[in-house]
């Protein structure tokens, strides 16, 4: 495991990592996930192993700490994305960020063009204010004191076993924090960012999802939209073959 200072505390962001070949290949989860959780099983997929291999996970989450003074916005996660990069002497990788860490990884690359050469999207959230039936809108819906004093609880209740197993071991106070910064997007927003990007971009949507809201302008733009059939959200444990696939260039 390790480690970088992402504030004026010293807090510190943390990572796992397999040694390989670069451009470094690095994992970036969504709103109270893990990286190792979510894609440490794509990234031995033989289509994958050689590179080297960065899981990291956000402020507030897994094995990173938890500042209770820490804003948590989407640029902040990005500035400790960052931080983590720099410490691991990374240069020019290929962002994989799924869901809020899709948009992390956006912003990173946007005010960070020097760490990032390809971003490997799976439904990011693009746009401020995302749909009801987002995730971070049942959390962002309480007031901060109310979530961490017993709404943390509640929502672990009502969210499906995969992603409770996780959001259980996420700081509420910053579970929250995240959740509001990802509904209140980023200036310019996500979608701007990704648009106005001259790297390699492909975007990951799960077919049980519905459709991608702006498809035609993001294709329009130079983005790879792949729909992978039979996948919702969580495509890299839906459909992981395909989504190995999609990351190898192989479809």
């Amino acid at each position: 495991m390790r480690e970088a200072g992402f504030d004026a505390r010293g807090s510190q962001v943390r990572w796992t990592e397999v040694d390989g070949v670069g451009p470094a290949r690095v994992y970036v989860h969504g709103l109270g996930a893990a990286s190792t959780v979510y894609h440490a099983h794509i990234a031995a997929r033989p289509e994958l192993t050689g590179r080297r291999s960065l899981f990291v996970d956000l402020p507030g989450h897994g094995i990173s700490d938890r500042p209770a003074d820490f804003r948590y916005t989407l640029e902040d996660h990005a500035d400790a994305l960052a931080a983590a990069l720099d410490a691991a002497r990374v240069t020019g990788a290929e962002i994989v960020g799924h869901s809020m860490g899709g948009s992390v990884a956006i912003v990173l690359a946007h005010r960070r063009p020097d760490l990032v050469s390809r971003l490997v999207l799976t439904e990011a959230n693009l746009d401020p204010m995302p749909p009801v039936t987002a995730g971070s809108l049942g959390i962002a819906s309480y007031e901060e004191e109310d979530f961490v004093n017993g709404g943390h609880a509640r929502v672990l209740g009502k969210v499906g076993s995969t992603w409770a197993a996780t959001m259980r071991l996420a700081d509420p106070l910053a579970l929250h924090r995240s959740a509001t910064g990802l509904i209140e997007g980023s200036h310019p927003t996500m979608r701007r960012m990704l648009v106005d990007l001259a790297i390699d971009r492909v975007y990951i949507q799960g077919a049980l999802s519905g459709e991608l809201p702006g498809e035609d302008g993001l294709v329009a733009a130079g983005v790879r939209v792949v729909t992978v059939p039979d996948a919702g959200h969580n495509v890299m444990f839906d459909r992981p073959e395909a989504f190995a696939a999609v990351i190898a260039g192989r479809s």
